[in-house]
């Protein structure tokens, strides 16, 4: 298995790929598989791991570095059954024409070029999955077989809250980057009276630094609005679990988004707008709302208490818990090695 080389496996924070990844691996180990992950060298992992020798997968240098280190330890270690890329797919460069079957997993925007080229030199043997069907979609379904499997949360390790204080606030958790739309998760705030806690990292520099300090910053009163900085699973578990509404506000189309999910794990509504993967994550009016601007935000606010949370919680369970997404993963290697 690999992934990119910036972040370690599980992250402390940031990195959504990286904790799919560790849940992922965790679950195959309980099931007796044997893994083998090419990632940072501090990841703390029940797998074998080889740290790269690469750091930068924005480097042509270190990507050719990395492919090379992947295919010269498959090579030196023989029998390995799957090879499972959630990193680039010029990782597998050197590979894409070994008879062992490939997949290639999704998480962000897919080039078509990539997976017509990946698809020419491996065939048959390469297959892809992505997070969602609007992932998938942007690469058109391109050529090759093609698997939706949604990100998921190790469930246990979010408390499901049946019911919050009338004064709970709402959330926002992410980077704080325009894109993400932390500016309108604060209009909403002001707009309906409700307290709210921004929780994520920010940029130290350029356009997004300058968005944080000019456009973010001001508002947080620490009363009305507060910013908490990033938070690690312990405190981003407590931080949704206590709050009225995970708001979801995003301005680009994002390919998946699973800050939603671990709310929804919690019992935490979501209310969203609906670009990207996020109709397929929220159900409307039944795990939170789907809305189109500002207003519509505003009276789902009002609304939010129709939602049951149970609802939010079996949902999850039932759809993007770690033992559903493992067993679909699990699913998928068996079927390549028939």
């Amino acid at each position: 298995m690999t992934v990119d080389p910036e972040i370690p496996v599980p992250p402390l924070h940031y990195g959504g790929i990286e904790r799919i990844v560790d849940m992922l691996i965790c679950g195959l180990a309980e099931r007796g598989h044997q893994i083998h992950l090419f990632a940072h060298p501090q990841s703390k992992t029940p797998a074998k791991l080889i740290p790269y020798r690469g750091r930068h997968s924005g480097s042509l240098k270190d990507t050719l570095i990395n492919a090379l280190q992947i295919k010269d330890y498959i090579k030196t270690i023989g029998g390995v059954d799957i090879i499972h890329s959630f990193s680039r797919l010029a990782y597998l460069l050197f590979l894409l024409k070994s008879p062992i079957p490939k997949i290639q997993s999704y998480q962000r925007y897919i080039t078509a070029r990539s997976v017509y080229l990946g698809t020419l030199l491996a065939g048959r043997t390469l297959s892809f999955t992505a997070c969602s069907r609007y992932c998938a979609g942007t690469a058109d379904f391109a050529v090759g077989r093609w698997v939706i499997i949604p990100n998921g949360v190790s469930i246990d390790k979010y408390q499901f809250v049946p019911s919050v204080v009338s004064d709970a606030p709402l959330v926002f958790l992410g980077r704080i980057e325009k894109i993400k739309g932390v500016h309108t998760a604060i209009e909403v705030a002001k707009r309906t009276g409700r307290p709210l806690i921004i929780a994520g990292n920010h940029a130290s520099s350029g356009k997004e630094y300058e968005y944080y300090a000019e456009e973010i910053l001001p508002s947080c009163d620490g009363k009305l609005i507060r910013y908490v900085g990033a938070v690690d699973d312990i405190q981003k578990n407590e931080l949704l679990g206590k709050a009225l509404a995970l708001i979801f506000p995003i301005e680009w189309d994002e390919p998946f988004g699973i800050v939603m999910v671990e709310a929804l794990a919690c019992g935490t509504p979501v209310v969203a707008f609906g670009k990207g993967a996020v109709p397929e994550i929220i159900k409307h009016k039944v795990t939170g709302f789907i809305c189109n601007s500002i207003n519509e935000m505003m009276e789902a606010i009002r609304q939010i208490s129709y939602i049951k949370r149970s609802n939010c919680r079996t949902d999850t369970e039932e759809r993007f818990s770690d033992r559903v997404i493992i067993e679909e993963y699990e699913d998928l290697y068996y079927s390549c090695l028939k």
